[in-house]
């Protein structure tokens, strides 16, 4: 165990983070945490669905059906800050000098081809009038006219677009209008997600733009939501400083700022499983707030959330049917056969190699196990070549084959087999899940229960010059659901329009 000052105890105390959990962090360095094992690649019929017409027919109506009758949630991540999306345009106001050099020397000179795609596109970013208006000026050369439409875009005294969170950044343009990501969720909450005409979305935030996400609904959820015949229920919630996690220097004790106070770090997109964990509904909706298209594609889009959500009720249902067989008068052999075929085929569960040696109870103990989890139906792209975790078979450390979304920062780049098995990939995670998080008495799961804490990450940085190692929590649809049931199905490409940098915008998908 670590030795605490008095002063580390009463930090520890401010964030609700237990010494106990801090010891375990710094074991979590020492030991390191292992790669994972894949097995093989999960491909169309190992491992991942597709359907025919009329079989994503009837699973629509199946969902359609029953939406009106269910509690339903859009669960958002939406806490993601704007400064990354904007990284070439703070390297070009850096970099550049308007009056030493022309635009085409500086392009030369730098080779940067993200500035070339942007001034190239400019008239066709949604907020291009937003700026041009501001600016009140007429520049002289190239070089000075984009240099001051980024300078207005980022600058601090400006609009200050760097420090906005992606959700309430201009996304998209509809004639004399701009939609944000926030307002596009909003739309497709309404066309997927509503019941007895009322939507339900929560969005994870940072608490320091809270008041703008609230102003933003202030000014377009009327409008929204008029156009589309619903009510909107909006809720936030933030990242909990008792998920940050302890840093550590290059002999595994604790980082320490220039105050001597320990240094805690966020832990990652992993730790909203304690937010997720706080809603309590039928069913579940997550998607991340930059995977937004144009409404061109909503019917699409929303065909696709349909399916996958038929696919968790018709899956849903018969687990419960199970369940409550089994919690009645006892099942027979055959039954007992036919539960664990439904868990292998449908569920995609495993079982121990010595089930069959089991006794009828204990058989029994570990079908109900299984069928007492979670379940996550998870949309996957076929791989075009975007970055992005995919889904593998893989071996657990209880030794269990499991289905599970793996990123490429947990594979052994080293090892020739893992890599091969990571090369057969067919597809990728577009962040796409639709969740079960209840039982057949209509009991909410803890789902703090099925995390697999093994399968966190250690990351590298520096901070105030000095090395440091960083412990990411495992992710919300990796490691921290690890041990839910878990069914991935194919979904089309028109799903999937992340927007990572700002000339992603320029994409058709982002283009009215």
């Amino acid at each position: 165990m670590m030795e605490f000052t008095e002063k580390d105890k009463e930090q520890l105390k401010s964030k609700g983070i237990s010494e106990t959990k801090v010891s375990a962090q710094i074991e979590t360095f020492k030991e390191g945490i292992p790669f994972v094992n894949l097995q093989r690649a999960a491909v169309v019929g190992d491992g991942i669905y597709r359907f025919t017409k009329e079989e994503e027919e009837d699973l629509v109506r199946s969902y359609e059906t029953n939406a009106k009758n269910l509690s339903i949630l859009k669960f958002v991540p939406a806490s993601g800050a704007a400064s990354r999306m904007f990284k070439a345009l703070f390297n070009f106001l850096d970099a550049y000098d308007p009056t030493e050099e022309t635009f085409d020397a500086y392009l030369e000179r730098s080779n940067d081809k993200d500035l070339k795609v942007f001034a190239e596109g400019i008239k066709n970013f949604p907020f291009y009038q937003k700026v041009k208006d501001r600016l009140n000026q007429e520049s002289a050369t190239k070089g000075e006219e984009v240099y001051a439409f980024v300078s207005e875009m980022m600058g601090e005294d400006a609009l200050n677009y760097g420090f906005y969170p992606k959700g309430l950044l201009p996304f998209h343009q509809y004639d004399n209008n701009t939609a944000t990501p926030f307002e596009e969720h909003l739309k497709e909450g309404a066309l997927y997600g509503a019941s007895k005409g009322n939507a339900k979305l929560h969005f994870t935030i940072s608490e320091q733009h809270e008041e703008m996400f609230k102003e933003e609904f202030s000014q377009v959820g009327t409008r929204v939501s008029e156009a589309t015949g619903t009510a909107f229920t909006v809720g936030y919630s933030f990242q909990k400083s008792a998920t940050d996690t302890i840093a550590v220097d290059m002999n595994n004790k604790p980082f320490r700022n220039n105050d001597g106070s320990v240094l805690f770090r966020p832990g990652g997109h992993g730790a909203l499983i304690e937010n997720l964990n706080e809603q309590d509904e039928d069913i579940i909706f997550i998607k991340n707030i930059d995977n937004v298209a144009v409404m061109r594609d909503a019917d699409a889009v929303a065909q696709s959330k349909k399916i996958l959500a038929g696919v968790l009720l018709n899956a849903q249902k018969k687990a419960f049917d199970y369940m409550r067989l089994i919690q009645g008068d006892g099942v027979d052999e055959n039954q007992s056969a036919e539960i664990k075929q439904f868990l292998e085929s449908k569920l995609n569960a495993r079982f121990a190699g010595d089930y069959d040696r089991l006794t009828k109870e204990e058989q029994l103990k570990a079908l109900q196990e299984k069928l007492q989890r979670p379940i996550r139906v998870c949309g996957m792209v076929k791989n075009e070549g975007e970055p992005g975790g995919g889904p593998f078979w893989i071996t657990n450390a209880q030794g269990e084959l499991s289905l599970q979304i793996i990123e490429s920062a947990q594979i052994d780049m080293d090892d020739q087999k893992q890599v091969a098995i990571l090369k057969n990939s067919t597809h990728f995670n577009p962040v796409d899940l639709v969740c079960g998080v209840r039982n057949q008495k209509g009991e909410k799961l803890d789902l703090l229960k099925f995390v697999d804490h093994k399968q966190g990450f250690i990351t590298s940085k520096t901070k105030d010059g000095k090395e440091l190692k960083a412990l990411e929590l495992p992710g919300l649809w990796n490691g921290a659901m690890a041990y839910w049931n878990t069914i991935f199905v194919e979904v089309p490409l028109v799903t999937f329009n992340p927007v990572k940098t700002v000339n992603d915008l320029l994409k058709p998908s982002h283009q009215g």
